[in-house]
């Protein structure tokens, strides 16, 4: 019998690691922290730069919020040289000009999103596209001339008489023809909004997963009764946010409504007779306002219309990612 051998103290492995070897990953985790901290600096400055902008108008609408409360927005007078300042008139003119264009405008922008995503071909559908897409990119002031000299004119002699007289026992179309008005506001925002909700629902409806379209046309549907039944009814969310994003640039635009609309502050119920939107007022009336109730009034009217359209983008960005989220076998331009 062998005597055992001493055991061989156990010497550990001691893998030397060269000068620099792990420099690279080190930097890279220090780089990538720096840039997320840039990006989120960056993303932060917009929240920053909409807090302020609430702030700064709450501030100077303080004084017109004391003298008046909440019955500032139920007010239906607007005198400045009597200090009568209410909102009212001005909320009904927004919502009224606002609503008349997104009722014309959803359904032609719907044809076009539906053109655009299933039935025209890719050769045709792109250039298609961009010109709707061109569309948005006219400046307010070109609607508002060509509102001015092309639109208000025809309504005056030609649209805006036969309704009268075809319709003139409703309240929506009594007045006097003079052109001007809620109508013809309704009309530039209409189409200026259009290519927004256009080319947001074209998107939108690209989303749509392709076996919904393939399974009904398996099952013998039709073009049409694919879209109608498989499509529409999973995009719905997506185009009513698509219809919100709409009406958030109608509630807001200022230049073109205020050469159109008449920029009279008077309660009517007639789409012939002239208006004024809480935009097209302050932009008419800020650089001649010298009191300070008049300029807290204004800057009131600013918060008012800062927290609606604030709201409106918010609800309309959440309907559309629910189902602007791309799944699997959506559609992709």
């Amino acid at each position: 019998m062998q005597p055992l051998e001493p055991s061989k103290p156990m010497t550990r492995l001691v893998t030397r690691r060269r000068p620099g070897r792990d420099r690279p990953r080190r930097e890279g985790d220090v780089a990538d922290r720096r840039f997320r901290l840039l990006t989120a600096a960056f993303a932060s400055t917009s929240v920053v730069l909409l807090g302020a902008m609430a702030l700064q108008l709450a501030r100077a609408s303080k004084p017109a919020w004391r003298r008046f409360g909440l019955g500032f927005i139920g007010g239906q007078h607007w005198d400045p040289s009597r200090e009568l300042y209410g909102a009212l008139p001005f909320i009904v003119g927004t919502v009224a000009s606002s609503l008349l264009a997104l009722l014309l405008a959803i359904p032609v922008a719907l044809g076009v999103a539906i053109l655009l995503a299933e039935l025209a071909p890719g050769r045709l559908a792109r250039p298609l596209g961009q010109l709707v897409e061109l569309l948005a990119a006219i400046p307010s002031v070109v609607y508002g001339l060509w509102g001015l000299f092309v639109l208000v004119p025809w309504l005056r002699v030609t649209v805006q008489p036969a309704l009268v007289e075809t319709l003139g026992a409703l309240p929506l179309f009594r007045g006097t023809p003079r052109g001007f008005g809620v109508l013809a506001a309704g009309l530039v925002l209409a189409i200026m909004s259009l290519p927004s909700v256009a080319v947001v629902g074209r998107d939108v409806l690209r989303a749509v997963p392709a076996s919904h379209r393939e399974g009904a046309l398996a099952l013998g549907a039709t073009r049409w009764e694919a879209v109608r039944l498989a499509v529409l009814p999973q995009a719905r969310a997506g185009l009513v946010g698509a219809a919100l994003l709409g009406l958030g640039r109608a509630l807001g635009e200022t230049m073109a409504v205020a050469m159109v609309i008449g920029n009279r502050p008077e309660l009517s119920g007639s789409l012939l007779s002239p208006a004024s939107t809480l935009a097209s007022v302050v932009a008419n009336e800020f650089a001649e306002a010298t009191d300070s109730l008049h300029l807290a009034a204004l800057s009131a009217l600013g918060l008012v219309l800062f927290g609606v359209t604030l709201l409106l983008n918010l609800a309309a960005r959440l309907l559309v990612w629910q189902v602007g989220r791309l799944p699997d076998g959506a559609r992709r331009a």
